[in-house]
């Protein structure tokens, strides 16, 4: 069992709490319609094809086709009709079948393309009956790559911070890990004082984040796997905006050590750390390019809040944003050729779409009235951010190109502070077919 499993066996599942629900509140017109057939299930397994099915329906590009609108149930490959599918405008079908001994499951499943009535990929996923929805998601994965071209990243996770009682004498903070579509939240770490900027490490294995346990701002780095953590920045002053380098052997950070707010990089085995912005403004947020050569980050050195970006050698900094006069908390996309960041509107805040050398207009994503803290599928197809919603802290996610947006809600408390995880290894067994 690898360690990142091992991780969430021990520290997470012993604490579980209630899940986020996603409510879908934008689709897209232009979306494929897709038929995922009921799978072959045997009595005492539920069926998986509801979570493919919703997997697919919220990546935006797809929109499925009730079950009681299919003329057929087709379970194996000389089953599929591609007539019945044609009538109902179908471009895709997905069946399956579930086999069960002992406590393990495996399911083989197929996708087809309906106007060439051809298969387009098959497969089979092994894992324990305690997997059931990571078997799921997996086979999503798979489907969603084979019509894309992306790969899929539905068995991703995303974390989060929970504020219960916020306004009260007794408020609390809980970091929890979700599976990226809302279910199987787990609790990592709760406090009685605020945590913030919680970012993972690229193996999946590491987070890091802000927290005020000690009466100041301090930033810590947390094994998930083992629960051991490190206070890695507590100087006076501010210690924030923690973010990983690609290779996750530095850590970009804020710290005001020195007077002003400016970018330092930190080496995590030597904790060595070098000062990268000198000025006499607030340099903060940082996020690193793919290659790890430069950092951007947010700066209000030209008077008001503008994003930046700064050679980690030659330390030569250039502007990256010019419309506008608030735009924040940068994210680089998986392309490395466009970012995302929070641009203020007529005063409410949105996340924006950009390219990274300013070279065309931003694209507006989200339009509702408070949107901030945007954070990238590692596939770069979805966008998870915090936002308001009747006064009350919850999350977004929103497609790459604008077209779909839906919701996370918490029963609990408010939810801010969203990061979405890199790629995860997994103890399930694939096969291709």
């Amino acid at each position: 069992m690898n360690r990142i499993t091992i991780g969430f066996l021990l520290l997470l599942t012993a604490i579980p709490v209630l899940s986020l629900e996603i409510v879908i509140t934008q689709g897209n017109d232009k979306a494929s319609k897709i038929a995922v057939v009921p799978f072959g299930t045997p009595d005492g397994v539920k069926d998986m094809a509801p979570i493919v099915e919703f997997d697919l329906h919220r990546s935006g590009q797809f929109a499925p086709i009730a079950e009681e609108d299919m003329l057929s149930l087709p379970q194996t490959p000389n089953e599929v009709n591609f007539r019945d599918w044609r009538v109902l405008g179908t471009d895709y079908v997905v069946i399956g079948q579930v086999e069960k001994e002992e406590d393990t499951l495996t399911v083989t499943f197929y996708a087809f393309d309906v106007s060439l009535e051809r298969k387009l990929f098959s497969g089979k996923v092994t894992g324990l009956s305690s997997q059931h929805r990571a078997i799921a998601h997996m086979v999503a994965d798979k489907v969603f790559e084979s019509i894309t071209d992306i790969p899929g990243a539905f068995s991703t996770k995303v974390m989060y911070v929970l504020v219960e009682g916020r306004g009260t004498e007794t408020p609390s903070w809980r970091l929890e890990v979700a599976d990226s579509d809302g279910q199987n939240a787990q609790r990592v770490l709760e406090s009685l004082y605020p945590i913030m900027s919680p970012t993972w490490a690229p193996d999946g294995e590491t987070v890091a984040y802000v927290s005020f346990e000690s009466g100041r701002s301090n930033i810590i780095v947390h094994e998930i796997y083992t629960g051991k953590r490190d206070v890695v920045a507590a100087f006076e002053g501010t210690n924030s905006s923690p973010e990983f380098s690609p290779d996750g052997k530095h850590l970009a950070m804020s710290l005001s050590r020195d007077g002003n707010p400016e970018i330092y990089v930190m080496e995590v085995a030597s904790r060595k750390f070098k000062r990268i912005t000198t000025h006499r403004a607030i340099d903060t947020e940082p996020v690193w390019s793919l290659d790890g050569k430069e950092i951007v980050f947010t700066s209000d050195r030209s008077g008001n809040p503008q994003i930046y970006r700064i050679n980690v050698e030659t330390l030569k900094s250039k502007r990256l944003s010019f419309q506008g006069d608030y735009n924040a908390r940068p994210r680089i996309l998986p392309d490395g050729e466009h970012m995302l960041f929070v641009h203020r509107i007529n005063r409410t805040y949105h996340i924006v779409w950009s390219p990274l050398d300013n070279s065309g207009n931003n694209i507006v994503l989200t339009k509702n009235v408070l949107d901030e803290s945007p954070s990238v599928a590692p596939n770069g197809s979805m966008i998870i951010f915090a936002t308001k919603e009747e006064s009350k802290g919850t999350l977004g996610i929103v497609s790459v190109d604008g077209q779909v947006e839906f919701r996370l809600p918490s029963s609990e408390g408010d939810v801010q502070e969203p990061a979405w995880s890199p790629f995860l290894s997994t103890t399930l067994t694939f096969q291709q077919l």
